[in-house]
């Protein structure tokens, strides 16, 4: 079988895994870059059986997978991939099989938040890339301690900012829909109304997972209650943020902001984004550390020896079984 590892973009999937357990069994291609369309994928992967994806990098609407004939297995990394089309893979007869969350790779994330707010709180980029050209002291930074931490989800990734929030010397208040006020206590955190969780918020993180409920989140009007100066850091998904009155609010210099994920991934390299200078950009860096890498991979081959020996594991609709068997 003819086997595509996808969007390894820093070219690390071969050494993270042991793919010699499938010498004989697959020939294995490495996708380094995006693709630039439904046609250009459907093109690339047309002889494929078997796609080991990497988190939602390419996209798998039902318009891609009709255009995969030969397509058996999709391996992704997590359990769902929110652009790929379940019921459609099951309904082609095309299995979908997850990876667990063991390791430490849920830390990654919030600790990539921090370095943003580190990052727009002393001027880090800007400062290291004059000393690279003779330059020396051009800012002045702020310090965290006695400000305020506000973080929109307070869930998985959201409550593991709280201890290092405090460390810092920050008070931390969050609010998400079905908060309440005693699991924010239990976390170390106060509870607050949603207005004034931005109006009050010297840093606000997002940590809210997308959803059509979360979709637009953020968006003109809360971008509005904003202190003058404050933080929004986004290390969640970009459309939870209007991006358009992002944008704006950032060319106004009301706010700085901390990315590392937008709209449209990757980023144009013409977006308006990339030239604001009172925002710090990252790659969709938050999930990317060696060690979860390191769990998806292998959990990737072991899906796919499972599938070859005719007893798939970690299957996202168990439904598609009935037509693997006719397939």
């Amino acid at each position: 079988m003819r086997l595509a590892i996808l969007d390894d973009y820093q070219n690390v999937a071969l050494g993270l895994a042991d793919w010699s357990r499938l010498e004989g069994r697959c020939s294995v291609t490495v996708f380094r870059r995006p693709f630039r369309d439904v046609e250009d994928a459907a093109e690339a992967l047309q002889p494929f059986d078997i796609l080991c994806s990497m988190r939602e990098r390419t996209a798998f609407p039902r318009e891609l997978l009709e255009r995969l004939p030969n397509l058996k297995l999709i391996t992704i990394t997590g359990g769902q991939h929110r652009t790929l089309d379940i019921e459609a893979a099951t309904q082609l007869g095309i299995a979908v099989s997850g990876t667990t969350r063991r390791g430490t790779g849920h830390h990654a994330t919030p600790e990539l938040a921090w370095g943003l707010i580190l990052s727009l709180a002393r001027h880090i980029p800007l400062e290291a890339t004059k000393m690279r050209s003779g330059g020396w002291q051009e800012t002045l930074g702020t310090v965290l301690s006695g400000k305020t931490l506000g973080l929109l989800g307070l869930g998985r990734l959201g409550s593991r900012m709280v201890p290092i929030g405090r460390a810092f010397g920050m008070e931390v208040i969050a609010w998400s829909p079905n908060l309440t006020d005693a699991r924010a206590e239990e976390l170390g955190a106060t509870r607050v109304e949603r207005n004034e969780l931005f109006a009050r918020s010297d840093v606000l993180s997002l940590h809210v997972v997308l959803s059509e409920r979360s979709r637009g989140m953020v968006g003109r009007q809360e971008l509005a209650l904003m202190k003058p100066g404050a933080f929004l850091i986004n290390t969640a998904r970009g459309p939870i943020v209007d991006e358009e009155a992002l944008i704006e609010a950032l060319a106004e210099g009301r706010i700085a902001a901390g990315l590392d994920v937008f709209a449209i991934e990757p980023l144009p390299d013409d977006h308006p984004l990339r030239r604001l200078p009172n925002v710090v950009l990252t790659p969709h860096l938050g999930y990317t550390v060696k060690e979860l890498f390191q769990v998806f991979y292998e959990d990737t081959v072991e899906n796919v020896e499972a599938f070859l020996d005719g007893n798939p594991i970690r299957l996202v609709d168990p439904a598609v079984i009935p037509r693997l068997a006719r397939s």
